[in-house]
């Protein structure tokens, strides 16, 4: 090929073949990976998750079991709260009685009876007797006393359930007379 048909060719590969290389032009190697190098990356990456996925899983499960220990300690709670009512038919028939006979002995064991189920799972009766405590007593009139916040009378038991209320006391609270 003479000079004038590389001219005439206009080609760009013609041209890039007359002009010489400089060193901005020169062509640049990518700097060569250690493939072992890149394959413990990985399995570090890898072994970072799934260690991360065991943790998530074992606190879920953990979380589960906890969840369902709450559930079992408060699934009876409805039940308890109906037996409740029966013990509170049994204090009300006990309290009329003049004479004590077999029968009211009986009825009296009955109660204990139940009770001692119901305490068993976890019930336990408020004290109503002293000092006044809105998280425990609901007060539903108040009365002249010596003292403030003193209860004065109950109108019903209130119980708690595994540590939580489940029934407050309703009771009378005395006011200080001025």
């Amino acid at each position: 090929m003479t000079d004038k048909s590389r001219k005439k060719d206009g080609s760009p590969k013609a041209e890039e073949a007359e002009k010489p290389q400089t060193e901005a032009e020169e062509v640049v190697e990518e700097p060569k990976v250690d493939p072992l190098a890149e394959a413990e990356a990985k399995a570090e990456k890898y072994l970072d998750m799934a260690r991360r996925l065991q943790a998530d899983f074992d606190n879920y499960r953990k979380r589960t079991e906890r969840d369902n220990a709450e559930f079992k300690k408060y699934a009876c709670s409805s039940i308890i709260t109906d037996l409740l009512a029966v013990v509170d038919d049994l204090d009300r028939a006990l309290g009329y009685v003049k004479e004590e006979n077999d029968f009211v002995t009986g009825i009296r064991g009955v109660r204990t009876n139940l009770m001692k189920v119901l305490e068993a799972n976890g019930l336990k009766e408020i004290p109503a007797d002293g000092d006044f405590d809105p998280n425990y007593h609901e007060a539903l009139c108040t009365v002249e006393g010596e003292e403030d916040d003193k209860v004065a009378e109950v109108f019903q038991k209130g119980y708690t359930l595994n540590g939580k209320v489940i029934r407050y006391s309703k009771v009378k609270v005395t006011r200080k007379t001025a």
